[in-house]
């Protein structure tokens, strides 16, 4: 098995659709899997996937156990070389995936590639961040880049100084698309479900480095990201509430 594909969803039904129909259409004769493990999703979206995609590997919830339980679920049952935790509110473009793991094959340090996110008008989604200090953190959760611009503290976290022309190491990419190889997720370990939502992928990185691979942005991959389509359905403090918590895990683990 060359690749296996994990999705976790929650009330995307259409994005996902859109979603798989993008994975298939850039096979190029990959042999590969596809889990989607969805968190008690309410608009139907475990009918759509067993109706339209019987081939996938469906795994349902009674309830949303979050991002990292939720993907965790399946990268213990996976069978490819290669995986790659994807959003559903993505869509793969121009061969993603075998270029994708051709230069994984090239480059045997990389513990994680991440690609050039794009929005749906394919302008430049930034996906490239550093890592997190506390005061840049607290920053973002008061709400401050909203009243006052160019706060150096956010500007240096966001990486807003990034070439996104140019392949290189980096302290984290965004978890949208994390393609993994197997022995490294062996040796690094599960994703933290500690973190219901957020830092799950920060974390990971951290442990990658901390392992002795390197995590790696490609801009040769590009991929959709309509982005927090899943997240923006909840309310405004309870996000708040969830950002705080897992920044707060993040430090508590990896100190501040």
């Amino acid at each position: 098995m060359d690749l296996s594909i994990i999705i976790v969803s929650w009330n995307t039904q259409d994005l996902l659709r859109k979603c798989l129909n993008s994975i298939y259409q850039n096979l190029d004769g990959l042999n590969l899997e596809i889990f989607v493990v969805d968190n008690n999703s309410s608009d139907k979206t475990a009918q759509m996937v067993k109706a339209e995609f019987p081939q996938v590997n469906l795994i349902t919830n009674n309830k949303n156990l979050g991002f990292a339980k939720a993907n965790n679920q399946a990268i213990k049952q996976v069978k490819g070389e290669y995986l790659l935790l994807l959003n559903p509110d993505t869509e793969i473009l121009n061969n993603g995936l075998i270029k994708s793991l051709q230069f994984m094959k090239s480059h045997q340090s990389c513990g994680v590639m991440g690609p050039k996110m794009l929005f749906e008008d394919k302008s430049l989604q930034p996906s490239v961040r550093r890592w997190p200090r506390p005061w840049p953190i607290f920053l973002m959760l008061i709400k401050a880049p909203k009243f006052f611009k160019g706060l150096k503290a956010i500007d240096y976290y966001l990486y807003k100084d990034f070439d996104y022309n140019k392949e290189q190491a980096v302290d984290q990419v965004m978890g949208a698309f994390m393609l993994i190889p197997k022995e490294v997720m062996a040796k690094v370990g599960l994703l933290d479900e500690r973190f219901f939502i957020w830092f799950e992928e920060v974390d990971f990185c951290k442990r990658v480095w901390q392992n002795g691979y390197s995590v790696i942005y490609n801009p040769d991959i590009q991929l959709i990201h309509y982005g927090g389509r899943s997240f923006s359905q909840q309310p405004i403090i309870s996000k708040q509430w969830q950002f705080f918590k897992s920044a707060l895990k993040y430090f508590l683990k990896h100190g501040f």
